[in-house]
């Protein structure tokens, strides 16, 4: 991260004369980048960079070497909706050339804007190979799973009543920096609102402060009115927060078995406790109940949760949380490397949990996930709010605004 770009591009080369000519490096470096269309100053340092230039440079790295074939896999996952535009010039620029360009990607609308061919996978075995313009996105979906794919949406009538408050609210990230600056939003019972912006501009710890696993520097949060700022992880989740965290690890125990992950919210409380120990006939049928209801494959209940799927080590998550019948439910990218099916699924739980009254805070680099279930979207640049948009219909107009406020323009 320290090294500039031009360093970072010619790091590894096979052959490097011992006095290496840095000038003219940079000018080739800088003559690639003009030519495909991926500006980016070869002397600035990565640590300077967005997502979407160190995306760039890696792409650099490959045509400074004269690579002829390029793979990129999931290359759309964190960079705004210009970024994408631009990634899908250079590559058009790329196959004029002549280069190959395997797209590696579930966001299906993609495949059908930049593949002149695509290859459908399931389990790891071709199911077919095709031209985007004799298919569509909904039939490749239902390749993939080997089934109709159901899209859901959220309910529409959002109930006046606030669930959730930050006032004025000011963090401090890991780097001892600030994380989030003056955050003000609220999130209403049955309403899904969206957290959009690129990783790394605040989303995690707005996530964390809420329920509590980092300090609030400065302002109060509000669960129905409750100042819960000063409270535990263990006290928040008592008063109905439900939390599915960004990464698995630290939402499940991997060596604990499906049942003992499913009951770690309940354990001490009636019915399962009993003094110092835990009623495991009643903790039995508890996980096997949830194990139905929520789907988790294999339903062995005495299987390391670690040796499940990421889908189904997120259903245990879900099942945990939402069993519960929480307020507010904070999502943070709950879907991140699931397939089409899984992903189906989980939007299904979080809508439900809609229905059922609770507030979600959904918290995604996914904007087509958030265009898809959002009520609200709301957008992080640099730890503060730069946009707060609430429609009925989103447009393609919406996604533009977004992606330009995503990467830092008042709109």
């Amino acid at each position: 991260n320290t090294h500039t770009v031009c360093e970072n591009v010619i790091l590894g080369l096979r052959s490097v004369p011992f006095f290496f000519p840095a000038k003219k490096a940079q000018l080739e470096v800088r003559a690639l980048s003009e030519k495909y269309g991926l500006r980016v100053d070869p002397k600035t340092r990565i640590w300077q960079l967005s997502a979407g230039e160190k995306q760039k440079v890696e792409i650099l790295k490959a045509l400074y070497r004269k690579a002829e074939i390029l793979i990129l896999d999931e290359p759309t996952a964190v960079l705004t909706p210009q970024e994408v535009e631009e990634l899908f010039r250079t590559l058009k620029v790329m196959k004029k050339e002549g280069k190959t360009c395997i797209f590696i990607t579930h966001k299906l609308n993609e495949v059908m804007a930049i593949a002149d061919r695509v290859t459908v996978m399931r389990q790891g075995k071709v199911v077919n190979t095709l031209s985007p313009s004799s298919t569509s996105p909904e039939e490749l979906a239902r390749m993939m799973v080997d089934k109709p794919v159901l899209s859901v949406a959220p309910k529409k009538n959002v109930s006046s009543r606030e669930v959730l408050e930050l006032q004025d609210v000011w963090a401090i990230g890991d780097k001892d920096l600030p994380a989030l600056l003056d955050v003000t939003l609220t999130v209403r019972a049955g309403e899904i609102v969206g957290v959009a912006g690129v990783a790394g501009n605040g989303q995690r710890e707005l996530a964390e402060v809420i329920v509590g696993l980092r300090k609030v520097k400065r302002g109060r949060i509000f669960l129905e009115g409750t100042d819960i700022t000063a409270l535990s992880p263990r006290e928040i989740a008592a008063l109905g927060v439900a939390y599915v965290p960004e990464e698995r690890n630290i939402g499940l125990i991997g060596e604990m078995s499906i049942a003992e992950n499913l009951l770690l919210r309940e354990y001490a409380e009636p019915p399962f406790s009993q003094g110092f120990w835990v009623n495991w006939n009643k903790a039995e049928a508890y996980s096997e109940r949830l194990i139905s209801h929520y789907q988790i494959h294999p339903p062995l209940m005495e299987m390391p949760v670690r040796l499940l799927s990421g889908g189904n080590r997120q259903r245990v998550i879900l099942a945990r949380e939402l069993e519960r019948k929480p307020k507010l439910v904070i999502a943070a990218n709950p879907t991140a490397g699931l397939d089409v099916q899984g992903v189906e699924a989980i939007h299904e739980l979080l809508v439900k949990a809609q229905e059922d009254g609770a507030g979600v805070l959904l918290i995604s680099g996914d904007l087509d996930e958030l265009l898809k279930l959002s009520n609200r979207i709301v957008v992080f640049f640099r730890g503060e709010v730069v946009g707060n948009l609430e429609k009925e219909r989103w447009t393609e107009e919406d996604r533009r605004n977004i992606g330009l406020m995503m990467g830092g323009v008042r709109v």
